[in-house]
């Protein structure tokens, strides 16, 4: 997981055609080419009517699961994208998931919650993001943006200076009691804003 993501990198220009000769050139037509009919315009007698695309009520749409089974949920605030995350974990993770979000408001239950990067964040309102997990294929990352300030230190490095790691792997007996030490202690400290240098 990028423990302090930056704005999405844009993708390479590719390269200018060269150019063809005029003769090789395709002549244009002297007809204009037919546009789309406009929404909400009726179709013409012998031609089919667009309509929009509707969802049957209760209908999902499906979430696509990026390397790793990581689900790709867009960016949005609020705990309606984040259990929309927790629903599409792939196996034993979702339970997991659910057990981590339960955990999270049950220590802070004032906390704000958003998806961002594909990763739920946890925050407190002005005071930045605390802790996010993210899905790799083997294990769930949970990242602790200012895990050196916390006690015990949670066991995974970074090569971010603030930050640390705590991975958890289908089978790994979760210490919730820990966990939500950490949680707490967490939630105390200034969080990590993202465009800052520093989470302080």
């Amino acid at each position: 997981m990028k423990t302090e993501p930056g704005p999405e990198r844009m993708p390479g220009k590719p390269e200018p055609k060269p150019a063809a000769s005029r003769a090789s050139k395709p002549r244009k037509s002297a007809t204009k080419p037919k546009s789309p009919p406009k929404a909400g315009a009726k179709a013409k007698p012998g031609e089919s009517e667009a309509s929009p695309i509707k969802l049957r009520k209760g209908e999902k749409v499906a979430v696509v699961l990026l390397s790793g089974g990581n689900p790709q949920i867009a960016k949005a605030d609020g705990d309606a994208p984040v259990q929309a995350y927790i629903a599409a974990m792939p196996g034993w993770k979702r339970d997991l998931g659910k057990r981590l979000d339960a955990l999270v408001v049950r220590s802070v239950p004032h906390v704000r919650k958003a998806v961002k990067w594909n990763s739920p964040l946890y925050g407190i309102e002005g005071q930045g993001w605390f802790l996010s997990f993210h899905v790799f294929t083997r294990y769930v990352k949970v990242t602790f943006f200012r895990g050196t300030s916390l006690r015990p230190v949670p066991p995974g490095a970074s090569k971010q200076e603030d930050v640390r790691y705590f991975d958890i792997r289908e089978g790994d007996e979760l210490d919730e009691a820990q966990m939500a030490a950490w949680v707490k202690q967490a939630a105390a400290l200034p969080g990590w804003v993202p465009g800052r240098p520093s989470a302080a």
